[in-house]
């Protein structure tokens, strides 16, 4: 069985929203990005609590924060940086969160990827660090324009910091916005670090976003493959249906409810039982 979560944030900016759409679809785990207009790290303390206590009222925890570390580019100052991060840290024990979504940082327009590897895997490892000495699990998320966008350097930094603390956020979606086949080629590079799994499809043509099975993104292959591995982790719908962005995404409330039905319908082919 596995368990379905989600940016909600994609649905609407008001928490109330948000929550009651999760609640009408059955989904019991947030995937937790922000909420009225700010990002999740940028929230208050207080603000913070008042999210608590409405998800604590109605049964919905949180999968993951929905963090946006390392979104920033490769030459940028990282000692800052590092000061969100731990913000960040301190959400996911605030909320008992077991991970947080990370990047690997934006590499420069036109420059060869290569050249900066060492100040990536450096990042990544002080990342790490922090995260194993918190407690917690970060999550790669393989995303275009940062240093882990394709499925070979994903697993470049897996396998280079190898910690139990460093594993896989799968996106189908963001590999065909690569040039990537993310089932015939992604996966089987990563399926050893796969730990969490964003659903979003999208077409090879100009990289448009499309439901989960209605693009180029091998989800149902990719849903397959977990199924025969027992895989009984989280996929996190991050439909991206109206608007994608490099820092965000919506899709509103009906759109979203659209995208949830497509991943219901999978699952259900391949009769995978959720919660």
């Amino acid at each position: 069985m596995v368990i379905l979560t989600g940016f909600a944030d994609e649905i609407s900016p008001d928490l109330k929203v948000q929550l009651d759409i999760l609640e009408s679809e059955r989904i019991k785990h947030i995937e937790f990005r922000g909420a009225w207009g700010k990002n999740v790290l940028k929230l208050s303390d207080e603000e913070l609590q008042q999210v608590k206590a409405e998800m604590d009222r109605r049964g919905i925890q949180m999968s993951s924060v929905g963090s946006p570390i390392g979104k920033i580019k490769i030459t940028d100052d990282f000692e800052q940086h590092l000061v969100d991060f731990d913000r960040a840290i301190d959400v996911a024990n605030m909320f008992n969160a077991p991970y947080i979504r990370i990047f690997s940082f934006f590499i420069p327009q036109g420059e060869d990827p290569a050249q900066y590897r060492n100040e990536v895997i450096g990042r990544m490892q002080a990342l790490v660090k922090r995260a194993e000495a918190a407690g917690v699990v970060l999550l790669h998320e393989n995303e275009k324009e940062i240093y882990g966008d394709i499925a070979e350097r994903c697993l470049d930094i897996l396998e280079t910091c190898q910690s139990p603390h460093l594993r896989c956020a799968f996106d189908p979606a963001n590999f065909v916005q690569c040039g990537v086949k993310p089932f015939a080629n992604g996966f089987p590079l990563l399926e050893n670090y796969i730990e969490y799994v964003h659903i979003k499809d999208a077409l090879f043509d100009q990289g448009k976003v499309v439901p989960a099975g209605e693009g180029d993104g091998e989800v149902l292959d990719v849903l397959k493959a977990l199924q025969r591995k027992g895989y009984s982790g989280f996929l996190s719908l991050e439909p991206h249906l109206k608007a994608a962005g490099s820092f965000s995404g919506f899709s509103g409330p009906e759109l979203f409810k659209t995208a949830t039905s497509a991943l219901k319908g999978l699952l259900a082919q391949i009769g995978e039982e959720w919660s």
